[in-house]
């Protein structure tokens, strides 16, 4: 579908604990990205509670999107399409953006465009790089999705590879919360990782997985680890431990993610999702690209976690790409897949 120049998309994103509004403008600018986090709300219950998040959506979201609209120096009046992530994600906190979207469409009788907040992900990178375009290899990784997935244009991926179990970032924060690190675990592991040492062995590769991945196995050797240093009244390596941790994880997503460039004859890796801020992840991946002539794109790390605009620049290319609009019978879909 041919749009004019400058079409600017409103776009809701309310997939887990963020409540996010952004204006986008032909899929590559983006004029504002409003983020209201519930890290604070949930870090005492030790992760997300579906119901709490769901309610905290329904008192920030009108605030969000008046502020996503003054950032941008916009009123409705100048929005071209309403966008709304409408899956993956809880069912509650999806059913909040998709509900208050479906309404401002109606109302203001804008295009509504429902996008897959995995498509959202891979976009993020749009708005970093806004030179790029498919095909490439998409290592996606965070809190529920881990994947290796070949973009062969805007709206057509294919999945190389996947989790069979936990997602990459899920273990993180099991891990983190039995080292009584708290909640999010990805950023404390990390953060403790740097001035570990990775000496420590908890678990031998399975290597007939192919592209998928097992992080089950890893996490539940790394806790059963941890246990047995407890019973025996050791001291806990807390950073070895979590840079030991990371290296074998990150170790396998990187080689993995080479892998399938190589296979499939592309030169484009891009990382996607909320663990693509972990700085040892895009490092590796980096300099591993650049050794094997492979361009490397890393999302922005204000891009990395649950956003709107990364939903707007998914939206965009959904609408120009003929993908049929949504309507007012549009309803969440908390398993969607690729």
């Amino acid at each position: 579908m041919e749009v004019k120049s400058g079409f600017k998309i409103l776009a809701v994103e309310s997939s887990c604990d963020e409540t996010s509004c952004a204006v986008v403008v032909d899929g590559r600018v983006c004029l504002s990205n409003i983020v209201s986090s519930q890290i604070d709300i949930h870090t005492r219950f030790g992760g997300v509670v579906p119901e709490v998040a769901s309610r905290n959506h329904i008192t920030a979201i009108d605030n969000v999107v008046k502020q996503a609209l003054q950032v941008a120096n916009l009123t409705l009046d100048d929005i071209d399409a309403i966008a709304v992530t409408y899956g993956a994600g809880l069912i509650g906190s999806l059913l909040v953006g998709v509900s208050y979207c479906k309404a401002l469409a109606y109302a203001t009788q804008k295009p509504l465009i429902a996008v897959n907040h995995i498509y959202g992900h891979i976009a993020s990178n749009y708005l970093t790089y806004p030179d790029l375009k498919p095909p490439f290899i998409c290592l996606l990784v965070s809190g529920g999705h881990t994947a290796i997935i070949k973009v062969n244009d805007y709206n057509h991926h294919q999945i190389i590879g996947t989790t069979l179990d936990d997602a990459v970032g899920e273990s993180f924060d099991k891990v983190a919360r039995v080292l009584g690190l708290g909640y999010p675990g990805g950023p404390k592991v990390d953060k403790l990782a740097k001035i570990g040492k990775d000496n420590l062995t908890f678990y031998k590769q399975n290597d007939n997985l192919g592209y998928n991945f097992s992080f089950s196995g890893k996490k539940t050797a790394i806790i059963n680890y941890i246990h047995t240093l407890e019973q025996r009244g050791e001291q806990i390596p807390t950073a070895d431990i979590c840079a030991s941790f990371e290296k074998l994880v990150v170790d396998e997503l990187v080689e993995k993610s080479i892998k399938a460039c190589k296979q499939y004859g592309i030169n484009k890796i891009v990382l996607a999702g909320g663990v693509s801020a972990n700085q040892q992840l895009r490092e590796q991946l980096s300099s591993t690209a650049k050794a094997q002539n492979i361009e490397c794109y890393l999302p922005n790390l204000s891009y990395c976690t649950d956003n709107a605009a990364m939903i707007g620049s998914a939206a965009y290319y959904s609408y120009i790409g003929g993908i049929p609009l949504a309507d007012m019978t549009l309803q969440p879909n908390p398993s969607l897949s690729l």
